[in-house]
């Protein structure tokens, strides 16, 4: 899937939760800001280190946990 590249899941940061990039943002964080009302251009706003392909990529990411695929698994 498009983006998925920067998630990645170390076990050194958040405990391995999957993040952005290896920053210190687990996308579980970005569905939250989103889930909440926040709008993408309002997060990128307030978080100006993160970029759109992030939010995107959050999203890419909870559609596949979602969908019952394996992660890498091809389309």
């Amino acid at each position: 899937m498009e983006h998925l590249e920067r998630i990645t899941i170390d076990p050194s940061i958040c405990h391995g939760k999957p993040c952005i990039r290896g920053m210190r943002w687990p996308v579980e964080v970005i569905m939250d800001m989103l889930s909440s009302g926040m709008s993408s251009d309002e997060i990128l706003e307030d978080h100006t280190e993160l970029e759109k392909n992030d939010i995107l990529a959050c999203l890419s990411y909870a559609k596949l946990l979602v969908s019952g695929r394996i992660i890498g698994e091809a389309a």
